[in-house]
């Protein structure tokens, strides 16, 4: 259920906020059927919504973003993901991704104007929110819509382009250099629950209906730790979970106290 103030020994809530367990699947697989499988689809929907057939997603090795990368290929969307590390790299292709960029190498922003050519991405996915690597993403989409251009234009091109920031990984500024990117573009939050009211009830059950059906294959979660509320509150697993590392997802499991 989804309802807040859930660490309680009871909790009244309506019906419709409740989604049953499938059949066989655990306490366990249920504590991650929600916020991350839903923002998966979410992003996957907004594309769809809003006339796009390719999505660019940053920090793509994720947990949220092997979702993303799952649901794409059994969609059949182009995906390119960005990580920043080979071991990031190597894990998206090892369950089916074909456009995984590391940010730290050399030539990256190169590949990636290719990555966009290639798919055709002019809207993308960032969890990072600071820095400059939504900026450069545009700038990508930017050169390559400008070397389709049969003519040239002091305003950029006509291919508007958007950024959507939906995560704080970096508490910085965010940086947008504007002279690369044109004027056809537009960076907007994204959050989960503000896209479920756009979409409406329908939209949001045939999401739910999918999570259930692929809960223990697309959306599955592994937890490298299992921990209590009194020991969430330790500063040394503080900040373990804190780093938000890749690979690194900590289960509350509440009565261990």
């Amino acid at each position: 259920m989804v309802a807040g103030a859930m660490y309680a020994d009871y909790r009244k809530v309506k019906a419709r906020d409740v989604t049953p367990l499938p059949e066989g699947a655990s306490a366990a697989q249920g504590a991650s059927m929600f916020v991350n499988p839903l923002t998966a689809l979410g992003f996957v929907e907004t594309a769809r919504l809003e006339g796009h057939n390719a999505i660019i997603h940053i920090a793509g090795a994720s947990n949220l973003g092997q979702m993303v990368q799952k649901i794409c290929l059994i969609d059949g969307i182009p995906l390119v993901n960005i990580v920043r590390s080979q071991a990031q790299v190597d894990l998206l292709r090892s369950i089916g991704a074909r456009n995984v960029l590391n940010s730290e190498e050399e030539h990256f922003h190169e590949r990636l104007v290719s990555a966009v050519e290639e798919t055709g991405a002019i809207i993308a996915f960032d969890p990072i929110g600071g820095g400059s690597m939504g900026s450069d993403v545009l700038h990508a989409m930017e050169e390559a819509a400008v070397r389709r251009m049969p003519t040239y234009s002091r305003y950029g091109s006509d291919t508007f382009k958007q950024l959507y920031i939906y995560g704080t990984l970096d508490f910085g500024p965010t940086i947008l250099n504007r002279r690369p990117i044109g004027y056809q573009w537009s960076v907007s939050g994204w959050l989960l629950t503000p896209f479920l009211k756009r979409v409406g009830p329908e939209v949001e059950q045939r999401l739910r209906k999918r999570v259930i059906k692929e809960l223990t294959t697309t959306f599955a979660s592994k937890y490298t730790r299992v921990i209590g509320l009194a020991e969430a509150l330790q500063p040394d697993v503080l900040r373990a979970y804190e780093r938000k590392a890749t690979g690194e997802k900590f289960l509350i499991d509440p009565t261990r106290g």
